[in-house]
């Protein structure tokens, strides 16, 4: 089942305590270029607003220093958030990446609206506006199908063929199957909960112009190390910093793993720490490699999104290697 299965990264551009925010975009660079040469089928960034912890807040920028630093691997964002952009723009800026990359952009598309009342209101945003989220994907599309009822043309959008992705969390799903978009679906944490969202997109999806039946993106961590301990300190850091934002409301930077486990936790701490810890896919290559097929069967997955951050850069580039290693991807040219 892995290995018709295609793997993919998503990087968050997480600063790391002692670098700094440009350092965090150059390593995002660096590693799609590694990931592309792994075989890694596509390589995404995100957006976040206001986030110490997160350098990347222009995804479509960033995307394109990606694809400019790559050739064959494919680029997108995981995602832009609609609810914060006249979808007008969007159209614009992806039919700009388009043109520059032919057949290499993905445009993946989430309906978060920041991360605080303070980043929310910067935007000129509030929570109500992840409500429509639904028109504002009509809206986009029909830039590049050239349906706008305004009578205005998006250049050079128009025309193009952009593939969408719909980042399916809560009521996504459902989004995803109405409109007829192949859906990213997380955590991995959550396997009950994802494999429910997985189960009602197919039963729900509409066949459409972008896509003729469903396809499912998984995404989560994944660490893998050549022993389960090592593999389970990669998930420290950003267990802390989940732990933290839960408890302080601000995301820090990620810190070492050595400091974390020397810190005092309070109870309430511990708590959101270790969780952060759970059920996340972690440990040996062949330990991984068997998590990864119990919830590859459960969930009839297309493709694995790995969004794995931690302190320790060349840890995590060797977990990369490891992944696929484990997944056959020097086999997989075929997959793109």
């Amino acid at each position: 089942m892995i290995a018709a299965t295609r793997f993919s990264v998503l990087d968050r551009s997480r600063v790391r305590e002692g670098h700094t925010a440009p350092e965090a975009l150059r390593d995002t660079v660096d590693l799609a270029r590694e990931a592309e040469r792994l075989g890694y089928h596509r390589f995404w960034v995100a957006e976040h607003h206001g986030v110490p912890g997160v350098a990347g807040s222009a995804p479509t920028v960033l995307a394109a220093a990606v694809a400019g630093a790559t050739r064959t691997i494919r680029v997108g964002t995981g995602g832009v958030m609609l609810p914060n952009h006249r979808p007008l723009v969007v159209a614009e800026q992806f039919g700009v990446l388009a043109s520059l990359f032919p057949d290499r952009i993905d445009m993946g598309l989430g309906r978060s609206v920041g991360f605080t009342d303070g980043v929310r209101k910067a935007l000129g945003r509030d929570k109500g506006d992840a409500e429509d989220f639904a028109g504002q994907l009509d809206e986009l599309l029909g830039w590049f199908a050239g349906t706008s009822p305004t009578g205005v043309r998006a250049r050079p959008s128009e025309g193009l063929t952009v593939p969408p992705f719909v980042l399916a969390m809560g009521e996504g799903a459902d989004i995803a199957a109405r409109a007829g978009l192949p859906m990213v679906i997380g955590d991995l944490r959550d396997r009950e909960r994802m494999r429910r969202g997985v189960d009602r997109y197919r039963e729900r999806f509409r066949p459409s112009a972008w896509a003729e039946e469903p396809y499912v993106v998984i995404s989560g961590t994944v660490a893998v190390a050549d022993t389960s301990e090592r593999a389970r300190r990669l998930l420290v850091p950003e267990a802390w910093s989940m732990a933290y934002s839960r408890t302080h409301g601000a995301f820090p930077p990620l810190p070492p793993a050595e400091r974390v486990e020397s810190l005092a936790m309070s109870a309430k701490e511990r708590g959101f720490y270790e969780a952060g810890l759970a059920g996340q896919l972690a440990g040996t290559a062949e330990e991984v490699r068997r998590e990864l097929e119990a919830v590859l069967k459960d969930t009839g997955a297309q493709e694995v999104l790995v969004t794995t951050s931690t302190h320790d850069r060349e840890a995590l580039l060797d977990s990369y290697r490891r992944l696929a290693a484990l997944a056959g991807l020097d086999d997989g040219a075929t997959r793109r």
